[in-house]
């Protein structure tokens, strides 16, 4: 697996006004070049009415793919900022477009990209951003004995219990980390004597959206 990084993990549409203008921006969560093209596309003809209709996105854990239209507004005053505060902000596998209603009183070009970047960091603080960082669920395995002390560790440690199957023993399955998996496993063999059974599964991709876990395909 790989370092944490940050995605979008639900869209959202911010708006700025400056000098009569409307900049519209929507902001998306995308996988694949095909989507943000797509979204593209959608935008166009839901604000067909629009002067612009300015887009950036980036893909790949390092920005890979990463491109940008300033779609007839002077070159480089709309769709490049915009690439930079995606890039700046460090967020991955992202679409956004801004869209623009001319108030009638030009910007010039300063103000042009001050217009779009802002409308762009209001579209983000507008959605739901997260870290996405690999998961290494553990499972441990002990009698009744023993499930006060584990549940003591995943407190202090502050991780999340994904399951616990209470039968003749306990099955409690954990998620940790890359940088908590080691700490919590000798912190739970210390606390069962060596009796318990534990068990590291197949790494996972995660966020925490609403105080929860949330999983990704590997």
């Amino acid at each position: 697996m790989s370092e944490a990084y940050r995605i979008v993990y639900r869209g959202g549409t911010g708006e700025i006004t400056e000098k009569k203008s409307r900049f519209i921006a929507t902001v998306i969560p995308i996988e694949t070049e095909e989507e943000a093209l797509s979204f593209i596309e959608q935008k166009k003809k839901q604000y067909w009415d629009a002067s612009h209709n300015c887009s950036a996105y980036t893909l790949g854990l390092r920005h890979e793919t990463a491109r940008c239209s300033d779609d007839g507004e002077p070159q480089k005053t709309a769709g490049r900022p915009m690439l930079d505060v995606l890039l700046s902000e460090d967020i991955h596998n992202v679409c956004v477009v801004v869209t623009r209603y001319f108030g009638g009183t030009l910007l010039g070009t300063g103000g042009l990209v001050r217009a779009y970047q802002a409308a762009t960091k209001a579209g983000l603080e507008a959605s739901t951003i997260a870290c996405k960082r690999c998961g290494i669920p553990v499972t441990v395995v002990t009698d009744y004995n023993c499930i006060g002390k584990l549940q003591y560790i995943v407190a202090q440690m502050e991780l999340f219990t994904l399951e616990t199957l209470y039968t003749d023993i306990v099955t409690l399955t954990v998620l940790t980390t890359e940088e908590t998996s080691s700490g919590f496993i000798k912190k739970v063999t210390e606390a069962t004597s060596g009796k318990a059974d534990i068990t590291v599964q197949n790494p996972v991709w995660f966020i925490i959206a609403d105080d929860k876990p949330v999983f990704f395909p590997v």
